[in-house]
């Protein structure tokens, strides 16, 4: 029996993606489309998202049917991920995906955005099979999430307050290294020392497994506000460093103990910050150590993009999961069954 393939968006925040995926993970074309237009502002204006999003969307699908030379036609379901995000940048992407499934008689499928970065994995291991723990690690969330099956999950550690992703952006902005902050403070920390200065770790409890950064961010500007300029340009790398391994240490220490206690033999990591390489690394090491294999995506595949968007409608559409054309987005955070 042949794949069927599923036309898939993502628009919850400042990238239109459009891509076709078919039912073996296998990507056909996967097109995004970022918005420079929000750096001058150091983070993203979500009625400009929006308005960019509503000009991009047609063009962006039309270039990918192009590229993958499939028709219409050829779509067996349009897939379109509803939560959480940027309330209008989601109902762009809702409403175009409903117009599609609608014109042309279509299943309409809903996904979570968390849920999608975690089936980002399932494109580069199709192998992948649960049960399996995940960690998602983004600019706005932190969740540790337990799959007994594709589509049985339960969230099982969170954040209280702020997220990892949002750390990384706060500490930059602090340092005046810009925006987004991860990618920047995972390369300059690469040069410094992580145990330079000793931040808190949050909620170091043995047997708790949710994450809390408020104090880590609180502790950074303290600390910063009592330094020289001077002092912290030479020390840039260090501070980096040190800031990255308070982030990293409760991520790794708390997703392997769970995996482990819990008798997992595979971590998925998923989400922007799981492009950082330092918390590849020490989650690789970590839970090889407990005999537990780690994954994660390609790089490209970490920042957001519709393949992964299709990639977790596949479990739905296999189990003739759709949703009715009234569906609505919504911004509440966290994973979620839609």
């Amino acid at each position: 029996m042949n794949p069927e393939l599923i036309l898939a968006f993502e628009s919850s925040c400042d990238d239109t993606a459009v891509a076709i995926v078919d039912t073996d993970y296998k990507v056909l074309v996967n097109l995004v489309s970022s918005q420079p237009q929000h750096l001058e502002f150091g983070g993203i204006l979500p009625e400009l998202a929006s308005r960019l999003h509503m000009s991009n969307i047609m063009l962006l699908t039309e270039a990918a049917l192009t590229q993958a030379n499939v028709s219409l036609e050829q779509i067996s379901a349009v897939a379109v991920s509803i939560n959480p995000g940027l309330i209008g940048s989601l109902i762009v992407g809702l409403s175009f995906a409903k117009g599609l499934a609608f014109g042309r008689q279509l299943p309409l499928i809903t996904v979570n955005h968390l849920l999608s970065h975690i089936f980002a994995n399932l494109i580069d291991h199709p192998e992948l099979e649960a049960p399996f723990l995940a960690l998602v690690v983004s600019g706005g969330h932190t969740e540790l999430v337990h799959f007994k099956t594709f589509i049985d999950f339960e969230v099982v550690g969170k954040t209280l307050d702020d997220a990892a992703g949002e750390t990384f952006d706060k500490t930059a902005k602090l340092l005046g290294l810009g925006f987004p902050g991860g990618p920047i403070i995972d390369k300059l920390a690469r040069g410094g020392d992580p145990e330079f200065h000793i931040f808190p770790r949050g909620l170091k409890q043995h047997d708790n497994f949710n994450f809390s950064y408020s104090g880590l961010k609180t502790s950074v500007l303290t600390y910063l506000s009592a330094l020289q300029p001077d002092y912290i340009q030479s020390n840039l790398p260090s501070i980096a460093a040190s800031v990255q391994a308070a982030i990293i240490e409760p991520l790794v220490k708390k997703t392997v103990r769970w995996a482990a206690q819990h008798q997992l033999g595979s971590i998925l990591l998923a989400g922007g910050v799981a492009a950082n390489s330092a918390l590849r690394s020490a989650l690789e090491s970590a839970a090889a150590a407990k005999g537990i294999k780690c994954f994660y995506p390609s790089l490209q595949l970490c920042m957001d993009n519709a393949a992964m968007v299709g990639a977790a409608a596949i479990p739905k559409l296999k189990a003739g999961l759709f949703s009715e054309l009234d569906v609505n987005a919504f911004s509440l955070k966290g994973t979620k069954t839609i």
